[in-house]
């Protein structure tokens, strides 16, 4: 869990964005997870990366384990709001599902850092790791749902809306994108999440480039104008 208290007095001027130490700690914590590796990063190297005591990083973070935690929860919870969102809004479920995708993965693909690549870490089975776990399972039930919504709705589709592989496949299309950004020292595609959602139709039977519009006008409809994808 952070903490809010100012902590002990830092070794330098802020060198990492956030508007706070605790916000520090984890972009350096993240860095360096996703390049050096959890285990061989040591809270030790990502206070010296922020410019702060060791003792200053446990004020904010009892343990690595909880550095980890925030982070990857990071990568989930913005998703899972949109979900529900979506899912509760008066669109047809291939229209929420394709606004969720683009949603999903352009957040994935834009941010900072590639925390996705975290997701196989072993640790994940560590009990303090579970409500992390238990809200991504949560996610990729919220994917399923829709999937079948969009399934069952599609007008001369030939897909079964109980095939449970055929359903999470949208889950595991927007997911790639964790995959595309380790293969390439490249930043994915300004279009990457156009691409994704449109392909997390395709698979069910549903013509994604069709309801573009309508997934726009969905996201605001949920409130989520400001995180509206643009590309």
């Amino acid at each position: 869990m952070v903490t809010t208290g100012p902590g002990r007095p830092r070794l330098t001027s802020p060198r990492r964005p956030g508007a706070s130490a605790a916000e520090e700690i984890l972009d350096a914590a993240a860095e360096l997870f996703t390049t050096q590796g959890f285990t061989a990063t040591s809270t030790r190297r990502i206070a010296r990366d922020v410019g702060i005591r060791q003792a200053s990083l446990y004020h904010h973070f009892a343990t690595k384990e909880e550095i980890l935690e925030a982070l990857l929860e990071r990568t989930v919870s913005p998703a899972l709001a949109a979900a529900d969102a979506l899912t509760a809004a008066d669109v047809p479920g291939a229209v929420a599902l394709h606004a969720l995708a683009w949603f999903d993965s352009r957040q994935l693909a834009s941010a900072r850092w590639n925390l996705g690549a975290l997701y196989l870490l072993p640790e994940l089975r560590s009990p303090s790791l579970a409500p992390f776990v238990e809200q991504r399972r949560a996610l990729r039930g919220r994917y399923a749902a829709l999937a079948r919504r969009a399934v069952l709705e599609s007008e001369g589709g030939d897909r079964d809306g109980d095939d449970a592989a055929l359903l999470d496949l949208p889950f595991r299309i927007v997911e790639s994108v964790i995959a595309t950004r380790a293969d390439s020292d490249e930043a994915p595609s300004a279009d990457i999440g156009r691409t994704l959602a449109d392909a997390a139709l395709r698979v069910l039977g549903v013509d994604g480039q069709a309801i573009e519009p309508h997934s726009r006008r969905a996201l605001a409809a949920a409130g989520l104008a400001d995180t509206a994808p643009t590309d």
